[in-house]
């Protein structure tokens, strides 16, 4: 059985994910690069995506810290 504060795989994704999230906001508003979409840019849907994941990231770090 997890004890409280065991992290899951899925903490650790989302963890990931606001990393980053938070890296690739730096970046644009020190230097305007969008490193996501410097990435994945070619590919305007995984871009989306990867957006979409950073923003559900976001949604679900408020569950945890609010649980």
């Amino acid at each position: 059985m997890a004890k409280k504060g065991d992290k899951t795989a899925l903490d650790w994704i989302v963890y990931v994910l606001l990393i980053i999230g938070g890296i690739n906001w730096g970046l644009v508003g020190l230097f305007n690069f969008n490193l996501v979409a410097a990435i994945f840019g070619a590919i305007p849907v995984l871009l989306n995506i990867v957006y979409v994941l950073v923003g559900l990231a976001g949604l679900y770090m408020i569950y945890l810290l609010a649980k």
